[in-house]
């Protein structure tokens, strides 16, 4: 039983790191620190990033994007074969995909710091599948799934060097936000399966379609959420007037911004099935501050001019929320005492 509680905090201590990454990844990307290291996984070719631009070559610029350029090309051979010829095309001849930011040494460090974070993760569930090893005649499932999810760590840092190689591509920064809640569920599971051995049985009925509901409507939401950050790139670029920047958006910030309501409503609903299980009525208040909270920040954000520090934990918010409702529809499903009631 000892082996099982210190597995449960090993596996929940990766899962608040794997959330502590997701929010520094949304500094990153507020700050506009995302080529801060034009190569991967080094930064300017060293492992230690350079503090000031007099210790780069003259032509760095030419020699990154041209780095950059012959990764691009090894990834169009990997997309042609799989189909996306036009995409693949697009990423070869996009001439916007080869320029190269100016040095700035605080976004240098600030993309180096999410990439010392995402090793500590790597090493963290890396230690989790070893921890697992010892469950694999008793819980084999827990080991697989440890397994899985150093698996999926290992291609997110691949896709994490194509984000890099091809100049923050939109597709590929959602691409990489998807893997990122892949692997919070597949770790919420194995923290739920190693939390609830042992405990008291018990069940909460009626509401799986309500979670599931929930939870698509919050992922549709997120993806809403990730072409109005592609959006916002593109005004950023061209107004420098953070004050302008909603009312250039366009019909992506509307229609994100218009599905809050159904994400709200469907809530209510789920609320109001949890209120009638006294069971359930522990999961309210949690689910309800969340779903505010991003309801709030995004509203933050609409009417103030998109402050930086808002950004990431709108992105926050809105991934443990999706955490949270897919613990609760493990729990309301299981037939021992929920974790979080």
């Amino acid at each position: 039983m000892s082996s099982n509680r210190s597995f449960y905090r090993l596996s929940l201590s990766t899962l608040i790191a794997v959330y502590i990454l997701i929010l520094v990844g949304g500094i990153v990307r507020s700050t506009g620190s995302g080529m801060g290291c034009p190569d991967w996984p080094k930064c300017f070719g060293q492992w230690v990033p350079p503090t000031s631009v007099d210790q780069l070559p003259e032509n760095y610029k030419e020699t990154y994007s041209n780095n950059r350029h012959e990764k691009n090309i090894r990834f169009a051979k990997y997309l042609n074969a799989l189909g996306f010829k036009r995409t693949a095309d697009q990423l070869l001849t996009d001439e916007s995909i080869r320029e190269e930011a100016d040095f700035n040494p605080v976004k240098t460090w600030i993309e180096y710091i999410n990439r010392l974070i995402g090793v500590v993760i790597g090493l963290l569930i890396f230690a989790v599948f070893v921890y697992s090893l010892r469950f694999w005649k008793t819980n084999r499932h827990w080991t697989v799934l440890a397994f899985l999810t150093f698996v999926l760590v290992g291609f997110q840092g691949w896709i994490g060097s194509i984000v890099v190689s091809t100049n923050l591509t939109p597709w590929t920064i959602t691409v990489h936000m998807f893997l990122a809640l892949i692997i919070v569920a597949l770790l919420i599971y194995v923290v739920h399966q190693t939390r609830v051995e042992g405990s008291q049985p018990t069940r909460i009925t009626g509401v799986t379609p309500w979670i599931i509901g929930c939870m698509a409507v919050v992922l549709i939401q997120i993806l809403l959420g990730t072409q109005v950050r592609e959006a916002l790139d593109q005004v950023a670029a061209r107004l420098a007037d953070r004050g302008g920047w909603i009312e250039a958006l366009g019909s992506s910030f509307i229609i994100h911004r218009s599905f809050s309501w159904i994400v709200l409503l469907l809530h209510v609903g789920l609320f109001w099935k949890l209120m009638k299980s006294e069971r359930g009525k522990g999961f309210v208040l949690t689910l309800f501050l969340l779903i505010l909270g991003t309801i709030l920040t995004g509203t933050g954000m609409a009417y103030f001019a998109v402050p930086p520090f808002l950004q990431p934990v709108h992105l926050l918010l809105a991934t443990v929320t999706f955490g949270y409702q897919f613990l609760l529809a493990l729990q309301v499903n299981t037939s021992t005492k929920p974790v979080l009631s």
